[in-house]
């Protein structure tokens, strides 16, 4: 009796009650601990599956994989913010969403204008929900719950984690701290990601411009080391330029010696700590060779770039436009001298015309004022071709006889063919049709081609010939030409040079004997008059220049 009153007086007051709720709340946070240590473990699993190397949609994969293991969670979506522009960067399992840009009134500008995360359930397809993206649904269930928390990188808001689920009032204050544990967690993630993918672009893009340069560049370390290299060699090294194992001595790969250059500036590099520049000749080429110091963060020296220009090309066509400048200095001064002859030629030819006529055709001095006479027309034309040839001004186009321009020619070439000891063969077409053409431009073209034909024969040792010929090939109206060929037998042109020929400045002849402008001239004053001009050459038998121009109709 007096059991069943203590126990009726402790369910009255309350104790058992008491007692009961105790254990129960017990019970509850024990599996709120539990559950607790399985979401701090999956964030722990996360981050270190994550690797620095992985992309940000690797990341939000990797992540989407873990959390229905302690969360709900059908939808995961991360917005990044950049430069002002709040855009979908990665989404799973709703791809459509991918790239969306969002607009300033979208639940996620919200987010990250409060700068706190946010809880939302809904009823149905509201017009937030859509407008953050048009249809995050699976199946035929809609999301009913989502939250969004910023992601923090040292006090900057960077962008927006997104969370879905299916069910409604998915997320507590509970699941809400762990979905920002979690984004803490992944903004040191993604911040890391984007920072070694900038550090891996940054390494690339001067990797590529490194491998670009096309003058040979090494990274050498203070004990003649090659470090580093471009793989571009000098033409007249052989072997790979690249180092193997990092120990390979920069006098051996770079200048194939078996020592120190003596001439190796990277000691006083070192010493000065400032860049210094010494220019080479070896094998024919003339280098310009830099040596810059390279220093560490605690600026000291710990390495040297070496730079190696190849000046070789460029002083030649230096040479070869210093020769160009003197030509036509002495052309002009041609010019000028051929004025000067050309009036006391007229007085001598004058004078001679006068005394044969007082004297008579039967005078026995005669014959001699003839010769004085011819021999100064000879002299006056050959003062006027010269005359001609060195006018600058743009001559008008007009009917031309190339046979009279191959006459005009050999006129003014004839003492440099004869004394190189060269027999003229002309074989010229009698009636050749006039061409439209600017007769001072061809004969220029066929005085190339002759001295060009004079310096092919030079070192020829058997009898040596040019022979000049024309002719003329019929057709169609708009396809009749008329050619002039220079034909020698001297040394030939070699196959590899026969396209490289007609380039400016190149030349296979010395600096003193040769500009390399001649035969590039010549094509384009063919070219100009709508024609050509053809090689056909045999490497120790001669070569054929042949110059082929229209017959313009009227």
């Amino acid at each position: 009796m007096l059991e069943h009153k203590r126990m009726l007086i402790e369910n009255l007051t309350g104790v058992n009650s008491s007692k009961l709720n105790y254990y129960l709340e017990l019970k509850k946070r024990n599996e709120e601990i539990i559950k607790q240590n399985n979401r701090l473990e999956i964030i722990h699993q996360i981050v270190k599956d994550i690797n620095i190397d992985m992309s940000i949609e690797d990341i939000i994969n990797r992540t989407y994989s873990k959390l229905p293991l302690v969360l709900p969670c059908d939808f995961l979506g991360l917005s990044l913010l950049e430069q002002n522009v709040l855009c979908m960067t990665a989404v799973v399992p709703h791809h459509e969403c991918l790239n969306k840009k969002l607009t300033s009134k979208s639940l996620l500008w919200q987010c990250i204008k409060e700068k706190r995360h946010c809880l939302y359930n809904f009823s149905g397809a509201e017009g937030t929900l859509q407008e953050l993206c048009q249809c995050i649904k699976t199946g035929k269930d809609e999301i009913r719950s989502l939250a969004t928390i910023p992601l923090f990188v040292r006090g900057k808001v960077i962008g927006v984690l997104v969370m879905g689920a299916k069910l409604h009032n998915a997320y507590t204050e509970s699941e809400l701290k762990f979905c920002c544990q979690l984004a803490d967690q992944l903004a040191i993630c993604i911040e890391n990601s984007r920072l070694y993918e900038q550090v891996l672009r940054g390494k690339r893009e001067w990797e590529e411009t490194f491998a670009a340069v096309i003058d040979p560049i090494y990274l050498i370390d203070l004990n003649f080391n090659l470090v580093r290299s471009n793989n571009r060699k000098l033409p007249f090294v052989s072997g790979d330029s690249s180092s193997k194992n990092g120990a390979d001595k920069c006098y051996q790969i770079i200048w194939g010696r078996n020592s120190k250059c003596s001439t190796c500036l990277l000691e006083e590099v070192v010493k000065t700590g400032q860049p210094a520049k010494r220019r080479v000749q070896a094998s024919g080429y003339v280098l310009d060779v830099y040596y810059y110091p390279v220093f560490n963060s605690a600026n000291e020296i710990y390495a040297v770039i070496h730079h190696i220009q190849d000046l070789t090309e460029k002083i030649k066509m230096e040479a070869q436009l210093i020769q160009s400048a003197k030509l036509a200095a002495i052309g002009e001064m041609a010019a000028g001298v051929a004025h000067e002859l050309n009036s006391p030629m007229t007085v001598i030819i004058g004078t001679a015309q006068m005394l044969l006529r007082e004297m008579g055709k039967g005078h026995p001095r005669a014959e001699f004022l003839n010769d004085i006479v011819n021999s100064g027309l000879r002299c006056k034309r050959i003062i006027q071709n010269l005359l001609t040839f060195s006018r600058q001004e743009q001559q008008p186009m007009g009917s031309t006889d190339i046979n009279d321009m191959v006459h005009k020619v050999l006129s003014l070439t004839k003492y440099q063919i004869n004394r190189s000891k060269i027999t003229i063969k002309t074989q010229l077409e009698e009636e050749l049709p006039l061409i439209t053409a600017n007769g001072h431009q061809i004969q220029q073209v066929l005085i190339n081609l002759l001295l060009n034909a004079r310096d092919a024969l030079e070192n020829v040792s058997r009898k040596k010939i040019i022979k000049i010929s024309t002719g003329f090939k019929d057709g169609s109206k708009d396809r009749q030409q008329v050619w002039l060929t220079v034909e020698d037998n001297g040394e030939g042109i070699d196959e590899d040079k026969i396209d490289k020929i007609f380039n400016p400045f190149y030349t296979s002849k010395g600096a003193s004997k040769g500009t390399g402008l001649g035969l590039s001239v010549s094509l384009g004053i063919a070219q100009a008059h709508r024609g050509t001009i053809e090689v056909d050459s045999t490497p120790g038998q001669g070569s054929i220049f042949k110059l082929v121009l229209p017959v313009y109709q009227s």
